[in-house]
């Protein structure tokens, strides 16, 4: 038991330091990561995690020369919620799309490449909470640069995924990207008003119910 458990923990490991090699070898990382196994959902669910962190801890310990924060109007839940339900969205989106037009990639794929490719938002992010706390405001250009690229790094990583793991041509990832962007934008006027016809349906029969009680 005590040696599955040092090779679970093994893999689980370098499943995790694989993530770097991805950062620096997009088109050959992505490709094993799936291919060849090299990738674990366990240490894609880890990033996604320190992803979260990452907004977290920007929001209190951030510098207010560069990020001013109104805890009035801050939800936790919904910030967490801005990470992951797009995430969710971007996943179902682009695996129902791909299906359809001979893309190679599972859902659970879709979901451990992206988690993956999110590697340089962390890492970046995480030491710029400090950074903003040193720098001054007329050096803050340096601050904001470096923020902007490691979103600009992520979205890059996951183009590179989503050719890899379908075994697209490049101007066939982008063409689908685009597509799976629209299909999130599809989702979500579906998701709201699914929602609006119940609130609207609780709405009438509470009405109704308040009508046969008044009469009552």
């Amino acid at each position: 038991m005590t040696n599955k458990k040092q090779i679970s923990g093994s893999r689980y490991v370098r499943s995790l330091r694989y993530a770097l090699y991805c950062m620096s070898h997009p088109l050959d990382g992505f490709w094993d990561l799936t291919h060849e196994k090299r990738g674990s959902l366990a240490a894609a669910n880890t990033i996604l995690l320190l992803t979260l962190l990452a907004r977290i801890l920007k929001l209190p310990f951030t510098s207010f020369l560069f990020l001013q924060v109104n805890w009035e109007k801050i939800n936790i839940f919904l910030y967490l919620a801005s990470v992951l339900f797009p995430l969710a969205l971007w996943c179902v989106g682009n695996w129902g799309l791909t299906t359809l037009f001979e893309g190679k990639g599972r859902l659970d794929q879709i979901y451990m490449a992206t988690c993956y490719a999110m590697t340089p938002y962390p890492l970046i992010q995480l030491p710029l909470i400090l950074l903003s706390n040193i720098v001054t405001q007329e050096e803050g250009q340096f601050y904001m640069v470096l923020g902007g690229f490691s979103l600009l790094w992520a979205a890059l990583l996951i183009l590179a995924a989503m050719m890899e793991i379908h075994e697209y041509r490049l101007g066939k990832t982008v063409l689908f990207t685009v597509g799976t962007l629209f299909a999130m934008l599809v989702m979500i006027f579906i998701l709201l008003l699914f929602f609006s016809m119940i609130s609207q349906g609780i709405a009438y029969f509470v009405s109704l119910g308040r009508e046969i009680i008044f009469r009552m």
